[in-house]
């Protein structure tokens, strides 16, 4: 949504074209006005941020052959989520340069209808809106910004930014993501945030962590080379991720719509793995919020090393500075029950209550907002389906 997660790749995906340039999927169309920021954003709300995250994994299994179907399925998660206490969705609705609503900027995503560019016939995302906020909860955009591919899959429509714009594509072994180096990459993405504020009544937009998706030099020696610039090539890949957060976090401030991230859960490895400088974007309010992917156990410990413990994790984020008005948030590994984080001892994730013995650890540490990856892990979980029920239950107390 990731670091540790699901199945792709790390993917940066390319940046903005100018405005000359755009791919309209509705030539002709006047633009609507932009509308005041409370005409879209939802008015902030009193109640703590818990969020659960609902991935185009969850999408996959979701019935979009009609739009009464799609919002029956779709009404069924949101009870679950409301249920157990949680305040916002994070929705998945641009997974791979593609999108879960009618968009200028990326065609419809192959998750819609098995074919990436083919319309459902209705508008995904504005269900999503109408349902979550009729059950009181906030709904957040989430963003892949750079991923394209993961693998050969989806196959890319003509509509795709990687066949209108095939000199922002860069290929790793694993995919396609646009190029993070690219100033026009920059502004197609960021356009793209703003499209989205401005249509729809949303709570937040939201980026994961997938940022440079190598550190192979080769990547993009050709870009470095051409910049001219004095610094160094890590600096100078973290300077182009900065610019891309600064451009979508003013974006969405337009119109009054809180912009966050998840990065990855150790700071290091985000700095010099990934390229995000999140210390940076937490110091400058750069996002309204991170919410840094926590995904171990308390008494998480690899030959004899506990640096990526929860407790420890948590600290190292929590002694950041912060601009002022500026929240830090946890990502909790529910994906992680029965399964484990892989830690040398303890068995805490089969204990039926790891999640809300971590929200109160996180208290302690003056966290008190939090994400869960993923619904299904929770909801929807073949592997651990009692343990998934208590761990639930166990959130339910604690959120009650």
């Amino acid at each position: 949504m990731r670091y540790i997660r699901y199945i792709l790749l790390l993917a940066a995906v390319f940046f903005l074209a100018p405005l000359t340039v755009l791919p309209r999927r509705a030539a002709g169309a006047d633009e609507p006005a932009a509308p005041t920021p409370a005409a879209t954003a939802q008015p902030a709300a009193a109640a703590p941020y818990r969020a659960v995250w609902v991935s185009y994994l969850e999408w996959q299994q979701v019935d979009f052959s009609a739009q009464a179907a799609f919002a029956a399925d779709v009404e069924a998660m949101l009870d679950d989520i409301a249920g157990l206490g949680a305040t916002v969705v994070l929705a998945q609705v641009r997974p791979f340069g593609d999108a879960l609503y009618p968009s200028a900027y990326f065609p419809f995503s192959h998750i819609c209808t098995g074919t990436q560019g083919q319309d459902p016939g209705f508008d995904p995302l504005a269900v999503m809106i109408a349902a979550a906020h009729a059950r009181g909860l906030q709904l957040e955009a989430w963003i892949n910004p750079y991923r394209l591919q993961a693998g050969q899959v989806p196959a890319l429509c003509a509509e795709s930014p990687a066949r209108l714009h095939p000199e922002w594509v860069r290929y790793t072994d694993s995919g396609a993501v646009l190029d993070p180096s690219s100033a026009a990459v920059r502004q197609y993405i960021a356009d793209g945030v703003e499209e989205l504020c401005r249509s729809y009544p949303l709570d937040g937009i939201h980026f994961d962590d997938y940022f440079y998706p190598v550190q192979d030099p080769d990547f993009d020696a050709a870009d470095y080379a051409a910049s001219g610039t004095a610094l160094s090539l890590d600096d100078w890949r973290r300077e182009n991720v900065n610019a891309l957060m600064e451009l979508c976090h003013a974006a969405a401030q337009r119109y009054g719509v809180r912009f966050g991230a998840a990065p990855a859960g150790d700071p290091e490895q985000n700095y010099t793995l990934q390229y995000s400088d999140a210390a940076r974007w937490l110091r400058q309010g750069t996002v309204d919020y991170l919410m840094p992917q926590l995904y171990w156990g308390q008494a998480y410990e690899k030959d004899g090393d506990t640096a990526h413990s929860l407790p420890r994790l948590a600290a190292a984020w929590a002694a950041l500075p912060r601009a002022a008005g500026v929240q830090l948030y946890a990502g909790l590994g529910a994906y992680r029950i029965g399964a484990g984080d892989g830690s040398d001892s303890g068995s805490e994730w089969v204990s039926g209550h790891a999640l809300a013995d971590q929200l109160a650890l996180l208290a302690r540490s003056g966290i008190t907002g939090v994400g869960l990856y993923r619904y299904a892990s929770l909801f929807d979980n073949p592997n651990y389906p009692a343990l998934a029920e208590s761990e639930a239950a166990a959130l339910r107390t604690a959120w009650k």
